[in-house]
């Protein structure tokens, strides 16, 4: 008999657990029917200070409702938006006790990882860089690769169909915070110029007259705020594309909103569309974002199973890795075990949180993703392991491990690619040019946090921030006036 092996992470399975929302003072005479009504979560989203006083009652004390109140007014890039489901998984005391009210339930508040992305208050913030002096507001340059209104052709065979700009659940940490949402007292939202109708009209014909692209991401936003009929409908005409040979739904309401997931009218209607992409051998399959371990409940279980018994492939979860929520091997781990052996989630990416404004506090540095990606090494099923990627702009996504070179003390890692983006046709260059990526500057040696104070303090950081959103705002905004540039050459 062999002895037990002592490793540095120790599996166990544990069995998922809803919380009991009737615990929070607002929820107390909420039935099992009306949680489970997508009509009645969408209904009662928290979506300002004096929502979430009314949910809360005594049990925050006054102090992080005036944080909050000034990371609303000063730092927030995305507005309040949380549905119960997801309220419900914050500080969820299903292994204990709930906190006593005031003081020790407002820190285990403050502590909770679901918390910190999703109501970021202004304590959370650097003080010393709030913004990285190359942040932008579209730091993937997502709307310079339009090639119609909303359609991003970034990689050779692959793109991205935001078909709205709007979610159920409004993440802090939102990488397309220059579109997506409503504008905040920090950031003026870029807005859709065409009627939908159009806009659908403009991509598919796109991708039609382009049979190099045989992969497309139908995002946001987040269909599940599409009318069904309406997302049914372009997934129809989508199918009908002899090129398109994958169809990815991008929902974090799977897990924000399952109850969406499990509507009678949308399960049949996944069914049908499942149908026809496998009768015609088109994979569908639904890509979420779950980002902790306590997120993934019996009802995400179940709605992600309801999924995958209509017809859909596969579900994935490409996460965010975030400082704070899930910036160790037990919480990646634990997230993922509790993805694969409660809820049939494949993990699948872990994104480095990229350079949005007012984004440092949350983003880590390239050493420590590559770090976690070899402690996480050899845990999970080889098809379940996921990669941790850096989103290099201008190059796309790279294995962490795949960095060119890496100034560590100046926090600049070197990427290169081997393909052209939709604006880089005639570019001789773009396959031997070397991208920058940077590291949080406070994750750096004292010589490397001097050499950046030298070279912008962090009001000059700030100002550089603001600079680089309005010059994206302008591109976008370029873009959009005219979607297909006379000097783009599409693959």
């Amino acid at each position: 008999m062999s002895a037990k092996i002592e490793q540095p992470y120790a599996y166990r399975r544990r069995e998922l657990v809803e919380p009991d929302w009737t615990r929070l003072p607002g929820w107390k005479d909420v039935t099992a029917a009306e949680w489970a009504s997508a009509q009645w979560q969408r209904a009662h989203c928290v979506k300002n200070i004096k929502q979430l006083r009314e949910l809360m009652g005594d049990l925050l004390t006054e102090a992080f409702y005036l944080d909050l109140e000034r990371d609303q007014a000063e730092r927030a890039t995305m507005s309040m938006l949380v549905p119960p489901q997801m309220m419900n998984t914050m500080v969820p005391s299903t292994d204990g006790p709930m906190p006593a009210a005031g003081a020790e339930f407002t820190a285990a508040f403050y502590a909770d990882p679901v918390r910190r992305y999703m109501l970021p208050v202004f304590s959370d913030r650097r003080t010393d860089w709030p913004s990285h002096p190359y942040s932008s507001r579209d730091s993937l340059h997502e709307h310079d690769m339009w090639v119609a209104e909303g359609l991003t052709h970034r990689y050779p065979t692959k793109v991205l169909a935001e078909l709205l700009p709007t979610c159920p659940q409004y993440c802090g940490h939102c990488t397309r915070m220059d579109l997506v949402g409503n504008s905040t007292p920090t950031v003026a939202k870029l807005k859709f110029d065409l009627k939908p109708v159009d806009r659908y009209a403009a991509m598919l014909a796109y991708l039609g007259n382009t049979p190099s692209v045989r992969d497309v991401v139908v995002s946001g936003g987040d269909v599940a705020n599409m009318p069904w009929k309406n997302l049914e409908s372009f997934l129809d005409r989508l199918l009908e594309i002899d090129n398109i040979r994958d169809i990815r739904l991008a929902t974090k309401a799977l897990m924000g909103l399952p109850q969406h997931w499990l509507a009678d009218d949308v399960v049949e209607g996944v069914g049908r569309v499942a149908r026809k992409a496998r009768e015609r051998g088109v994979s569908l399959a639904i890509h979420t974002h779950v980002n902790t371990a306590q997120s993934v409940t019996p009802a995400v279980a179940a709605a992600t199973k309801a999924m995958l018994d209509a017809g859909v492939r596969d579900v994935r979860n490409p996460g965010v890795l975030m400082r704070g929520v899930n910036d160790s091997t037990e919480a990646l781990l634990d997230l993922c075990f509790a993805l694969l052996d409660g809820a049939s989630i494949t993990p699948y990416y872990f994104y480095m949180c990229d350079m949005i404004p007012f984004s440092e506090h949350w983003r880590m540095s390239l050493a420590e993703a590559q770090h976690l990606q070899h402690s996480m090494m050899g845990y999970l099923p080889g098809f379940a392991t996921p990669r941790i990627v850096c989103d290099v702009p201008f190059v796309g996504k790279r294995w962490v491990h795949q960095v060119d070179s890496y100034d560590t003390e100046r926090g600049m890692s070197y990427w290169r690619k081997n393909y052209r983006t939709s604006i880089e046709g005639a570019d001789t260059e773009a396959l031997s040019r070397e991208f920058v990526y940077y590291d949080p500057i406070y994750t750096l040696p004292e010589a490397g946090q001097q050499w950046w104070a030298q070279h912008g303090g962090h009001e000059e950081a700030h100002a550089a921030a603001v600079e680089q959103a309005r010059a994206s705002r302008e591109a976008a905004e370029a873009q959009a006036l005219d979607p297909v540039p006379s000097h783009s050459v599409h693959a």
